[in-house]
């Protein structure tokens, strides 16, 4: 089981590792060694997850989410395997305790008299700033 939050933990089951071909630094290695990791966790029917943090995981996920709802996690920073292997995992436990985190809702405010009064002056202040700048016309004929 891997700990993500005190009342969150993922099976190791539930993550799918495919190792792929890396572009980038390895020299000669780079065209033998598969060591770029395509990590996969179903959301979608995760049963270890509650269901408003799947739904915010979902949202935090953007594209990395595939229409089946799979979390799919592309690794290949690192020259090794391992190394691959862990930071994946680590962006995918950070994904889900992002999620974790319920937004704090957001309690309506009145502006207060004299912040309405400071914004009216100031907009009296800036009309008659762009009445000064208009065109002079005499009524001379």
């Amino acid at each position: 089981m891997i700990r993500v939050t005190n009342s969150i933990n993922l099976d190791e089951s539930e993550i799918e590792e495919h190792f792929i071909r890396s572009s980038g630094p390895g020299g000669q290695n780079v065209n033998k060694v598969a060591t770029a990791v395509q990590l996969r966790f179903d959301v979608q029917r995760s049963p270890n997850l509650p269901e408003a943090v799947r739904e915010r995981l979902k949202r935090l996920a953007g594209r990395r989410l595939t229409s089946e709802g799979v979390l799919v996690i592309d690794a290949r920073r690192f020259r090794t395997r391992e190394r691959n292997r862990r930071d994946a995992l680590e962006r995918l436990v950070a994904l889900v305790r992002r999620a974790a985190v319920a937004p704090t809702p957001r309690k309506a405010t009145r502006p207060t008299a004299a912040s309405r009064r400071r914004r009216l002056e100031a907009k009296q202040r800036r009309g008659a700033l762009k009445r000064s700048r208009r065109r002079v016309t005499t009524d001379e004929g």
